[in-house]
């Protein structure tokens, strides 16, 4: 059975998501061109950046952030709450400030096109 290995994120400006999540990732992009990017994460799944101006097959219909989370698991609160304190600082766009939910520890924040960037410690 096949597994997916790869997430493509549409963005509006390849170059500006690529900054930005070079920043949140606290790593470079491993392929770049100005309508690609595509990071190497230590998961071993590949995040791409891919302009939605040059998409192929073009979207059927507009683009619309905040439909997807990309969700980052980390291994305490004290983590979560400063990952929330460091991306507060950067003025990453939070949409909900931590809080307690029935899997754990979390909040989130959201990227320069709206897609939504969860951030959490499982509950035990």
């Amino acid at each position: 059975m096949p597994h997916p290995n790869f997430i493509i994120l549409y963005v509006d400006n390849t170059a500006a998501s690529e900054q930005f999540y070079s920043t949140i990732l606290g790593m470079k992009a491993i392929e770049s061109s100005p309508t690609f990017a595509m990071f190497a994460l230590d998961s071993g799944v590949m995040l791409g950046l891919w302009s939605k101006h040059t998409t192929i097959p073009a979207p059927s219909h507009q683009q619309m952030g905040g439909t997807c989370e990309i969700a980052f698991a980390l291994g305490s609160k004290a983590i979560v709450d400063q990952t929330y304190h460091d991306w507060k600082e950067r003025h990453l766009p939070i949409v909900q400030e931590p809080v307690e939910l029935d899997f754990g520890y979390t909040f989130v924040a959201t990227d320069l096109d709206g897609h939504r960037l969860r951030v959490f410690a499982p509950g035990n």
